[in-house]
């Protein structure tokens, strides 16, 4: 699980402000399926908030932080049925970059000339 400071996790809680939940967590609880949803989310959006239906504060609580345990996240801030987790994306290598290629001149093709009307 990722750690955060106080710093960095305000800076978090005030970019999540104006975030919709893009998962909902529903009566089955947190399944496979549910924390392979949350994994894409977090790869395409860092920072994402998660909608909790139908468990108790104290549910709430540990299922925050078996998500972020089982993704390697961190937990941002937990209010009421809403949670919100981040995780860095991994850095990317820049691409090769390959010089483009030279256009050859092509030489100029000979017109045709139309013997008609003359």
């Amino acid at each position: 699980m990722i750690s955060l400071t106080p710093a960095q996790r305000s800076a978090l809680r005030a970019r999540a402000h104006e975030l919709h939940p893009v998962v909902l967590i529903g009566d089955n609880g947190l399944t496979e399926a549910v924390l392979l949803e949350i994994d894409r989310s977090l790869e395409a959006h860092e920072l994402i908030k998660i909608r909790v239906a139908g468990a108790q504060r104290e549910d709430r609580g540990e299922v925050l932080s078996r998500i972020c345990e089982r993704l390697d996240a961190a937990p941002v801030q937990h209010i009421g049925r809403i949670l919100v987790v981040f995780r860095p994306r991994p850095e990317q290598q820049p691409a090769v970059r390959r010089r483009p290629r030279r256009r050859v001149k092509r030489e100029a093709r000979p017109t045709k000339k139309s013997f008609q009307g003359s």
